[in-house]
């Protein structure tokens, strides 16, 4: 019966009534932690979705993609705080009542200006492959982040290791998403209007991922995850499509970091640090290399198991008297959880079906 049109759909309208409801239910409790676990791994699939189409769908392995979410959010930050005005009289004479823009042309700024970004990044790397691309992709994220801690002299842009803080929050159609909204005798914290402009921008991720995934491009591009020679042999433009596919990830990238930066209402260069882009690494490998489905399965997992295995880590520092902090159990406990499912499942939880040459009995 689920294989039939009508089983699809119940399915899928149980499973939008379920992600409508799941952070209601879990405010009913009394605490917004946990919705606010909820929203951070909302971010995290985001980001993961966008570095499949790097990693999963062309082939390109890239351990700097924190940087272009370090775009977006500076982005944000810059044309959505008084920081700018502060600092230069010249802008406060332009915009005395500060710069705020709407937050869907600044998505769009962010984006293009990460898109912008990730195909520079991608031109010196054409020729490169497996580790010494991974090499060059990582030191280029380290680059992004250094040059926000010291953008604070001798012209302040960034603020430096001090961050920029009083970033706007995000209003969607009259409703500030940063304070509370009352309905009847029910109140939207706002965590949970955040949720639900994350699972928003989640799902039309997962549209475009999926219609990427079915065109021409997306078929181009795993054409040179399988076989570069052969891809370039049949006439296609390998330079064009790997630029194009840095430049689209890193877009998702810059979206998510826009996001991230209103949700916080603070950023600063410590928050893109390398662990960062490991960890998103991590969740496309950890849930199945270019299927979206295990994507999104391992993000949500590596970013909700680490506030899961904080009730683990307690009692087992009571039993170690406080030798071991709870976060380095928890790091361990991580690390050997993905070991374990590396052992178990070396292609991922949900790995995609094999192409090409990888096809096997």
């Amino acid at each position: 019966m689920m294989n039939t049109k009508t089983g699809k759909l119940i399915v899928y309208l149980l499973a939008g009534a379920a992600l409508l409801l799941l952070p209601i239910l879990l405010q009913s409790t009394g605490s917004n932690s946990w919705v606010r676990i909820l929203d951070i791994a909302l971010l995290y699939v985001l980001l993961a979705l966008g570095l499949n189409i790097v990693v999963g769908y062309a082939g390109l392995l890239d351990l700097g993609y924190i940087a272009f979410f370090a775009v977006g959010a500076y982005v944000f930050a810059l044309l959505g705080s008084p920081h700018l005005t502060d600092t230069f009289p010249a802008i406060k004479a332009m915009f005395p009542d500060g710069i705020h823009y709407s937050i869907w042309i600044v998505m769009i700024v962010a984006a293009v200006i990460a898109g912008i970004v990730g195909m520079i990044l991608g031109a010196p790397t054409l020729k490169l492959r497996g580790d010494y691309l991974a090499i060059i992709t990582l030191g280029f994220g380290e680059i992004i982040r250094i040059f926000l801690l010291n953008m604070d002299r001798p012209v302040n842009i960034t603020n430096g290791p001090k961050g920029i803080s009083q970033i706007d929050t995000i209003t969607v159609f009259g409703v500030d998403l940063g304070k509370r909204l009352e309905i009847g005798d029910y109140t939207f914290q706002p965590v949970t209007l955040y949720y639900y402009l994350f699972l928003f921008f989640v799902i039309l991720a997962i549209v475009i991922s999926y219609r990427l995934q079915d065109s021409r491009i997306g078929r181009a591009w795993m054409a040179i995850r399988e076989d570069e020679i052969a891809a370039k042999a049949m006439g296609l433009n390998t330079r064009n499509l790997k630029l194009l596919a840095f430049g689209m990830g890193a877009s998702f990238g810059g979206v998510s970091g826009v996001l991230f930066a209103s949700f916080q209402r603070f950023v600063s260069p410590e928050s893109f640090s390398l662990m960062e882009s490991v960890m998103v690494v991590a969740m496309v490998v950890l849930g199945g290399i270019g299927h979206i489905p295990g994507v999104v399965l391992g993000a949500l997992l590596l970013a909700g198991l680490p506030e899961l295995l904080r009730h683990v880590a307690h009692p087992l520092t009571e039993l170690t008297d406080g030798r071991l902090a709870p976060e380095i159990l928890r790091q361990l406990l991580i690390a050997l959880a993905m070991v374990v499912v590396m052992l178990i499942r070396p292609k991922g939880l949900w790995p995609a079906p094999e192409h090409g040459k990888s096809l096997s009995k």
